[in-house]
């Protein structure tokens, strides 16, 4: 029994002064002050961060022409090749500056898009729901585009692992305008040539070949969604209503 006894009062001891040493070692630990992160010492320029963005989603048109009739899932496709350059005093900050490509598909029923009217001084939108008409028909746009972006990584050393957020603008300049259709229909909906068959009309001469774009994302790891909206018209000013695209994505970025 004396022993039995000795041993619950030594394993008692032991605890109480390991959790006395314990507490001290906390309260040391919490009144200890972290050094400062030197981040003028840290070698930040081969870091990953976003130096190849691919995007994905969904395009509208902001203040559509009343002739017009959007349907289905219009949508845009665009990659960038970027440069990052972090703020030497916080490099949780920096600016991400390139160049790339994007294309925009909006999709249309019933419609027929005439890019390359001679006579019209606005670009015609033409309801053709009572006559020959396309299945399937889209106008698509292609563009040279600049983003610019301010930049914030919540893991700086390390961007692809953390949370991240970026701002700015793209500027861009149009390569091609063009409406496809495919399945040519008539009044009755039956296909007039089979499902192969397709037509494109090419001509910008209804369309602001420059934009400027305000640009947003946020995400974590190499995913992110995003977002843009046109501050310039996609029609010149003469050429009807000031349509301004937007569009919502997801950007899968690396590198």
């Amino acid at each position: 029994m004396k022993k039995i006894l000795l041993a619950v009062f030594s394993a008692g001891i032991f605890t109480v002064a390991n959790a006395q040493i314990t507490d001290t070692l906390a309260i040391k630990k919490t009144n200890e002050v972290k050094p400062k992160t030197d981040w003028k010492k840290l070698d930040l320029s081969n870091r990953a961060n976003d130096h190849f963005m691919i995007q994905f989603g969904y395009d509208g048109w902001g203040n559509a022409p009343d002739s017009a009739n959007p349907s289905g899932f219009s949508r845009h496709f665009n990659f960038y090749f970027m440069l990052d350059k972090p703020f030497k005093t916080n490099p949780h900050y920096s600016a991400g500056i390139g160049a790339g490509f994007a294309s925009s598909n909006i999709f249309f029923k019933n419609t027929y898009i005439d890019v390359k009217s001679a006579s019209a001084s606005t670009l015609p939108f033409k309801d053709v729901s009572s006559a020959d008409h396309f299945k399937r028909y889209k106008l698509t746009t292609t563009w040279l585009e600049a983003p610019l972006e301010f930049r914030y990584a919540s893991n700086p050393v390390t961007p692809d692992k953390g949370w991240k957020a970026a701002v700015g603008f793209k500027f861009g300049l149009m390569l091609k305008a063009y409406t496809k259709g495919k399945d040519l229909l008539d009044a009755s909906g039956s296909s007039k040539y089979g499902k192969a068959y397709a037509q494109k009309e090419y001509d910008k001469k209804f369309f602001n070949t420059t934009r400027v774009a305000a640009t947003a994302r946020v995400g974590f790891g190499n995913f992110s969604l995003d977002g843009s909206y046109a501050l310039t018209g996609l029609l010149k000013s003469a050429s009807g209503s000031s349509v301004n695209p937007y569009s919502i994505g997801l950007t899968l970025s690396g590198l």
